[in-house]
This record gives structure tokens, C-alpha cells and sequence, in this order.
């Protein structure tokens, strides 16, 4: 009985997570993109993009936090699937299906954190890719999380 009173009590909505929701303001971007997409990839800064490999920064925002402060288990996961993504985007190319996600959880991030993402393609056989994305704090270069990430794409017919 006491379990269930303090989960209750964990998943309680209080006034000023009720207030964080009502202060943002996110307008809806191009049909090509969906909201929780533009939500979690607001901030991100590209340096470095080549073929098969991307290094970027982020710094977490509050609106991607758990209720303890920390980078969300769900935003690092729409990270790795956005990023993972971006590595085998082609142009006119139908779009990539993620058929697997798989991340490793090893330290955790705090609101106003400065984080390093580099993401690497790991291998392409027929429409099926392979992408390997790590978040590490910029300052310690700790790991955050690990993800490999495995998307389908349909061929292009070559009529």
C-alpha cells in the first residue's frame, strides 16, 4: 500500500508542471514535420556533416527535462531517432522507417547541460542502414547514452 501511495504521489501533476506546459509556445512547422520532432530539435548546432558521420551540440532546455531536472529518457530517444535519421537522409529518396532502436542509458543530463552529439553510419546493405549516435557532456566528455539505430529505406527503382 505504501508502493502505490508514493507512486501516486510521483505521478501527480502539480500546479507548476501544469504552469510549464501552459507557458510554452511551439508553433505547428511544415506538414514535412511533426511537432514532437521541431519540440525536441529546437537548439541544436551543427558542426561538423559528412557522408557518413555528424558531430553536433546541444544544450538541454527545460522543456525536454523529467520532473528531477534530468534530459528525459524520451527526448534521448527522439534525439537518436533524429539524428540516426539524418545520417542516411538522401534527397528524393522515400523517407527511412526506424525498424529498431536500441540505447544504453549511462549517466544522466541536467537542464542548461552542454552536450555533444556525434552520430556515425555504421553500414548500408540494400535499402537497410545502420547508425550508431552517443551523447556525451561537452565538459567532462562522460557518456550520457549510446543508441543504435536501424531504418529502412525503399529502394529507388532503377527504370
Amino acid at each position: 500500500m505504501e508502493m502505490e501511495k508514493r507512486l501516486r504521489e510521483y505521478l501527480r501533476v502539480t500546479q507548476q508542471d501544469s504552469d510549464r506546459i501552459t507557458r510554452l509556445n511551439i508553433t505547428r512547422p511544415e506538414a514535412v514535420y511533426c511537432f514532437y520532432t521541431e519540440f525536441n530539435l529546437r537548439g541544436i548546432r551543427l558542426h561538423r556533416f559528412q557522408p557518413d558521420s555528424l558531430t553536433c551540440s546541444f544544450t538541454v532546455p527545460p522543456h525536454l527535462t523529467d520532473r528531477n531536472g534530468n534530459l528525459a529518457a524520451g527526448a534521448i530517444a527522439g534525439l537518436v531517432d533524429v539524428i540516426g535519421a539524418t545520417l542516411v537522409y538522401e534527397k528524393d529518396v522515400s523517407f527511412n522507417v526506424s525498424t529498431d532502436m536500441s540505447i544504453s542509458y549511462f549517466s544522466t543530463a541536467k537542464f542548461n547541460d552542454e552536450l555533444e552529439i556525434s552520430g556515425k553510419l555504421l553500414g548500408r546493405k540494400g535499402g537497410y542502414c545502420g547508425t550508431l549516435v552517443v551523447l556525451k557532456k561537452k565538459a567532462t566528455t562522460e557518456v550520457i547514452a549510446e543508441g543504435r539505430h536501424s531504418l529502412f529505406c525503399k529502394p529507388i527503382s532503377k527504370i
